[in-house]
């Protein structure tokens, strides 16, 4: 995929962008919510990565545009899956000016054109719609300015604020929001949106979200993470020879998508304990999961910025929680 084929940082190869699908599969509760009769001027969708937020908020846009417009469904749709429709502005990491890849940030400067179109005359009847894909991409300048127009929204603009980690985001900003939670969807609900490229590994993978699964499409059925995966299935019960042989498998290829993936395998094992703690209000149990969170962080961030090594980074997040897991979980509970 060239540049120039690009819209997003972090496009998948060969995947539909979230523009370009016209069905949203799962979140159905989070849809019923939303009444568009009586819109805030802002919604904050939120949840975790790669569960198809961006596909819910352009859902909502065709929905809107069709609504309050005068053109048919076809039409709005191919106008937003070409991101050429007037009333809708997607609010992104930008293409670099050298033509090649992206800004690592949401930059104060496409706030301030957002800012500025937001006051001409729109381009067609009907509502504005601005989605920020993602909110948590702004740096502190972007985020400030964006703060400003949502506390002045232009007439009959909505504003859909995708969020991947709403707690890094300013209060303000998710106080001019009505929040909407959205959680990762069905094993079934996956298959469906992968359709023939559907695998049972890459479903199992997924965990519920789907860009998650065509991830797991491009590595196969890698040993490590099959490993990696029952290990967290009773981390309390684990061997030390399988921390190890783990380690050493995701380790080979440090910069490839097996490592990523086995790193955000742990890092959710870790962020679901925390819930489940929370929930039970165990405190003792939350406290652990909330410092393995703060340590896992650290080892990993301090793994990449000195190039430590990822073998035994790996054997330490696994020997973390496999100490919490033998604290605080029974093995009836270990999951």
């Amino acid at each position: 995929m060239s540049d120039a084929e690009q819209r997003e940082a972090d496009q998948l190869d060969g995947v539909p962008l979230p523009e370009e699908r016209e069905a949203v599969v799962g979140h159905a509760a989070a849809r019923a919510v939303i009444d568009p009769d009586r819109l805030p001027h802002a919604f904050l969708l939120h949840g975790p990565r790669g569960i198809g937020k961006a596909t819910l908020a352009f859902d909502l846009a065709r929905d809107l545009l069709v609504r309050t417009g005068d053109e048919d469904v076809a039409q709005v749709a191919a106008q937003v899956a070409a991101g050429s429709h007037p009333n809708l502005r997607v609010l992104r990491k930008a293409p670099r000016d050298t033509g090649k890849g992206f800004y690592t940030a949401i930059r104060i400067e496409e706030v301030r054109s957002l800012i500025g179109e937001s006051r001409l005359t729109r381009g067609r009847t009907g509502c504005r719609l601005v989605i920020v894909d993602a909110i948590d991409d702004c740096n502190p300048a972007s985020a400030n300015a964006l703060l400003k127009i949502l506390e002045e929204p232009p007439s009959d603009t909505l504003f859909v604020l995708i969020s991947h980690r709403p707690g890094g985001l300013l209060p303000t900003i998710r106080s001019r929001c009505r929040s909407i939670a959205l959680r990762p969807i069905s094993d079934p609900g996956v298959r469906e949106v992968l359709g023939a490229d559907a695998t049972e590994i890459a479903v199992s993978l997924a965990g519920g979200r789907p860009r998650r699964a065509y991830e797991a499409l491009t590595i196969g059925e890698d040993a490590g993470l099959v490993a990696l995966r029952a290990w967290l299935a009773s981390p309390a019960t684990a061997a030390t020879a399988a921390t190890l042989s783990i380690a050493e498998a995701l380790a080979a290829d440090k910069a490839g998508a097996a490592h990523a993936f086995g790193r955000e395998l742990l890092g959710d094992w870790i962020a679901e304990e925390g819930k489940s703690a929370a929930t039970a209000g165990a405190r003792a149990r939350l406290a652990s999961a909330q410092a393995l969170w703060d340590k896992a962080t650290a080892l990993f961030a301090d793994a990449e910025e000195y190039n430590l090594d990822a073998r035994q980074t790996l054997i330490s997040v696994m020997d973390a929680i496999r100490r919490h897991a033998q604290t605080h979980l029974s093995l009836a509970e270990t999951r």
